[in-house]
């Protein structure tokens, strides 16, 4: 694979080469969305969806301590929310918007390789929970058997994460690694290649797999001893909701890969509005992560159940208090009339 020059390439913000009054007043405009954006991720979002992965963490680690045993649903949905705890922490570098984060070109691709190995890792995990629901519904095929050992899955999917991650940063380039730049997790001045595989790999295969999987799932006929496929989905709703979810967002923000890779063919820049729609397309795919682990926390029933025993035994409390202060205020003003 031949080396790019990437030294040309800038924001469209950061050139300031603008001629007429329209084109200053959609700058201004942009960067105000952008920043509105931002505040609305980082008040609503973050924390919501922080909170939801702590719960979702305290209630696996406490149900597996008490039973010694985790489902292999479960544990692939452990593994997903680490994922995407970790992908909120690195969202954080949007905090600067509409500026960008300033940092060397090394300093960028660490951050990117972490970002895009939380992203593949992510993706290819919610495969393995669909497989393993598939095989909940129809018997499975010898060579299907592995998705029953799910730690060897993971494992499997870590490795592959990896690898893909590895070859992102080395798409990214190899030159200029001290140099200073605006920095986002998917860097503009990456080699072309980089959004090509990242668009393949990240989204083109894993949503013909999840496609896959709802085909059979609804074209398929089951054995006679299998639930209806309503209540088939009423029993497992929180995997299919994220996978609906995930193909939206993502659907999107690889759109906007594929522009900007367009850009990047045709030597050129783009402009305020282009830039706006990318960071749109990201801060979607950041509150994607926020809202999948909500998902989980209000709709995978050992969460579910968990949070309304909490809901029920503060209601008890509440109540068993009101009593005890009626009695004791009843007391009071009987002694007082005596």
């Amino acid at each position: 694979m031949t080396s790019h020059n990437m030294t040309w390439i800038s924001y469209p913000s950061k050139s300031l080469s603008f001629i007429s009054p329209e084109e200053i007043e959609a700058f201004i405009a942009s960067q105000n969305i952008i920043s509105r954006l931002m505040h609305c991720y980082i008040a609503f979002f973050v924390p919501t969806g922080l909170i939801a992965g702590i719960c979702i963490l305290i209630i696996f680690i406490k149900n597996y301590l008490q039973y010694r045993v985790i489902e292999n649903l479960d544990l692939l949905l452990l593994h997903f929310t680490i994922s995407n705890i970790v992908m909120i922490f690195l969202s954080f570098t949007v905090i600067t918007r509409p500026d960008y984060l300033e940092a060397t070109h090394l300093t960028c691709n660490i951050l990117s390789f972490f970002f895009n190995f939380s992203y593949f890792n992510s993706q290819y995990v919610l495969i393995l929970m669909l497989l393993i629901l598939l095989l909940k519904r129809f018997p499975p095929r010898t060579a299907l058997r592995a998705t029953q050992r799910p730690i060897l899955c993971v494992g499997f999917v870590l490795i592959y994460a990896f690898c893909l991650s590895l070859t992102e940063a080395l798409l990214v380039g190899t030159d200029n690694y001290l140099l200073e730049t605006a920095c986002q997790l998917d860097p503009l001045f990456a080699w072309p290649e980089y959004e090509i595989i990242k668009f393949t790999f990240g989204f083109g295969i894993t949503s013909l797999l999840q496609i896959l999987c709802f085909t059979i799932l609804f074209a398929k006929a089951a054995p006679a001893e299998a639930p209806a496929l309503q209540q088939h989905f009423r029993t497992y709703p929180a995997a299919y909701i994220i996978s609906i979810s995930i193909f939206i967002c993502h659907l999107f923000y690889n759109i906007m890969i594929l522009f900007r890779t367009t850009f990047k063919l045709q030597k050129s820049i783009g402009t305020p509005k282009n830039e706006l729609v990318m960071n749109i397309a990201e801060i979607v795919l950041f509150c994607e992560s926020c809202a999948s682990l909500v998902f989980i926390l209000c709709f995978h029933k050992p969460c579910k159940d968990e949070i309304l025993k909490v809901i029920q035994n503060c209601r008890r409390e509440n109540t068993a208090n009101n009593h005890l202060e009626i009695p004791a205020t009843t007391t009071t003003h009987e002694s007082g009339s005596q």
